[in-house]
Parts: structure tokens; sequence; C-alpha cells
């Protein structure tokens, strides 16, 4: 469990602190194992600092590692649970080249596709987050936010002799601290300055919940790569495919995924509803925060709309993949049965001819001959080229 303090700068407490500061807002980060160990001293921590503990049922939902995306609320927090969508560890390995791939590493990338959730509980001033223990996120937001600070702290003194800079070349005789500043350009903050920083826990939470969804790339090239070999062992018409397993767990990944992503866009959907409820403050800055929170939350929705479009391609893709097989194991059907009935049909009259001088009667015509041979096998050979120009001619033995 780790507490970082959010407010003009980005720093680490080692606890729980005995009362929040004027401004900023405290994360709370922390594994779901060491959640449920400490609930007792989160439960009263809330309480002091927040005016209220997590509910038991929401209790039991950050607990649940296998509960699916959804968005709840109460009077004093919001709770939202938002399951990732991520390649697991050893995924890196697997098809490191775009056109090479085996069966086994197939099942492999079906096996590395990591949907943990990961648990938010938005008070006032506090963002909880419960997650796995193998999560990355928070790692990943606390470089993020520490850069950010580290930045900032490199801009402002820049920003700083800019403007000293700019009060001599505008009195010679100035110097910076004889007041000439006051009549000098207006300071601007750079790209990196600490107004870039998370104002509000639910700010925040949407940050890692869109960074979340943007960690789907990785899964998509994987997923990509993987739906690849198998379509491409699928249409190959040189060897018999014998994979249908490992196409069939791909296809139950894929319907797994898009249940997944339906049930988020349903959680972020209900927070964005109701977050259109609450009421919008008076003062400039907390209602230009408010409209940020929208906007953030609408990029989120439609972030996850793209990954759930991707999804559906991939099915789409993959069922495409197996009803052609299927059509060219027809039309491959097809032409080996035209060709036998072709050779039966050239056949048929031979048949019919040997049996007919095969009949045990004396006055069958060109048996008592000596040419009556040559004559049966000119008349064979007459009409196997008949038939062959015939059924040429009507398109029954082109390639």
């Amino acid at each position: 469990m780790r507490f970082f303090l959010i407010n003009d700068r980005f720093t680490e407490l080692d606890g729980w602190p005995e009362k929040l500061p004027a401004t900023g807002f405290l994360w709370v980060t922390t594994a779901r194992r060491r959640f449920e160990v400490a609930l007792p001293e989160v439960q009263q921590a809330l309480l002091r600092l927040a005016g209220g503990g997590l509910v038991d049922l929401h209790v039991s939902d950050l607990l649940n590692s296998q509960l699916p995306s959804q968005y709840d609320y109460t009077s004093w927090y919001d709770l939202l649970v938002f399951r990732r969508l991520a390649a697991g560890h050893g995924s890196e390995r697997l098809f490191l080249d775009e056109e090479k791939g085996t069966v086994s590493s197939a099942r492999q990338a079906i096996a590395a596709i990591d949907t943990s959730p990961v648990g938010f509980a938005v008070f006032d001033r506090i963002l909880l987050t419960v997650h796995p223990a193998d999560c990355s996120v928070r790692d990943f937001f606390e470089g993020r936010l520490a850069q950010m600070v580290n930045q900032s702290l490199r801009v402002e003194p820049s920003v700083s002799r800019a403007r000293n800079d700019a009060d001599f070349d505008m009195d010679p005789n100035a110097g910076p601290d004889s007041g000439a500043d006051a009549s000098g350009p207006p300071r601007h903050e750079g790209r990196g300055s600490t107004s870039r920083l998370p104002p509000s826990p639910a700010d925040l939470m949407l940050r890692i919940i869109n960074h979340m969804v943007d960690s789907y790339l990785d899964l998509r090239r994987l997923l990509t790569r993987q739906f690849g070999y198998l379509q491409q062992e699928l249409l190959t018409s040189s060897r018999r495919f014998t994979n249908w397993q490992a196409l069939l767990e791909s296809r139950n990944a894929l319907h797994l995924l898009e249940d997944t992503c339906e049930d988020q866009r349903s959680a972020v959907q209900e927070w964005i509803d109701a977050l259109d409820e609450w009421p919008m403050p008076a003062e400039p800055g907390p209602a230009r925060e408010r409209e940020v929170l929208r906007v953030r939350s609408r990029d989120v929705l439609e972030h996850i709309e793209r990954v759930l479009g991707h999804v559906r391609r991939l099915e789409s893709s993959a069922e495409s993949a197996v009803q052609m097989h299927f059509s060219a194991q027809g039309s491959r059907t097809n032409d080996i049965m035209r060709t036998l009935t072709v050779l039966t049909a050239i056949f048929l009259p031979l048949n019919l001819i040997t049996g007919v001088f095969g009949m045990n009667f004396d006055s069958l015509p060109l048996i008592h001959q000596r040419t009556g041979f040559w004559v049966a096998i000119s008349m064979m050979v007459a009409v196997v080229a008949t038939l062959v120009w015939l059924f040429h001619r009507k398109r029954y033995l082109d390639d």
C-alpha cells in the first residue's frame, strides 16, 4: 500500500496522514490482498479523512477478482470496477516475426491475455485504487507524475531568467530587485508545468482507465499476428488443417474480449450519466474542471468503442476465414467429383463396346475377321476423342 499526495507537487507519504492539506488530494494504491488484510485500518482512515468508509458490498466487489466492469455510487463516493485488457507476462517473446508462428505460440498468446479487474473508489479528495499484485499501472503513473513535476521545475527557472532578461532589456539601469518586473511581460507556463497534474481524484481515475484501454495496443498486435497465422494455416491448400482446437480457443477468447469491452463501455457510460447529474459549480475554475472530466470521460468511451470495434473485426475475420475454408474444401470436392464423373463418362462407352464383343455368340460381326480387333480399338479411340472434345467444349475439363 502506497500513498501519494498530489497538489502543486507529487509527494509520496509514509502512511495515512492525520488530515488532508488545504489543497490537492490523496491517492492510495494497494494490491488486492494487502487491501483485504488492512481493511479495518483503511475503513478507519477513510472515515476520518473522507467522512465515510466503504460499503460492505463495495468491499466485496473490490476483493472479487472475477467481477466484470461496473459502476455504482453512494452519497460520499463513487465506485468503478474496470477490467483491463493487456498482454500478460511472457507474451513479449511470442510472434517476434510478423510471418512466423506455431500452434503452440498461438495457444500461449491466448493464455497470456490478462483481464484482471482494477477497482476505483473516488471520494471528494481521496482516490483509492485496488489492483492485482502484478499490475504495472501504479508504477507507470508514479513515474509519469514525477516526470511532470521534474519538467515543471526545470521550466520555471528558465521562465524566470527569460523574464529578468526582458526587464534588463527594457531598463539597462534596472536590477533584478528594482521593481521593473512589474511592468514586464506576463509569465506564461510551459508545457511541463504543474497544471498538467490531475486536479481531482476523478481526473486521475480517468487517466488511469484511459491508459489501461490504450494498453490494448500490444494485445491487439499479439492477437492480429496470432489470427493471421491461424488464418494462413486455415486457407493453405497444400496440407490439411487439423488445428481446430486452437482455432476454437481463439474464437472463445474473442467472445470473452467482446463481453469484457461491452461491460467496460456500460460502466463508463453509467459514470458519464452520473457525472452529468452532478451540480455544476458556480466558480469558473471548478466548472472548467468539470467540463474537462466530461471530455476525458467521452474520450475514454471513444477508445473503448475503438477496441470493441477491433475485437469485432477480428471475430468477423475469423468467421470469414472459417467460411472461406469450407468453401475452398467444397470447391475442391466439386473439382474431384467432376474429374471422376468425366472419367466415368469416358470409360462407360468403352465398357459397353468390350461388353458387346464379349458376348458368347458366333454370329457377332468382326469376331472371325483378322481386322476385327483393330476396328474395335479404332472405335474406342474415336469414342474417347469425341467425348474429350465434347467435354472440353462444354468446359468440363478446364483447370
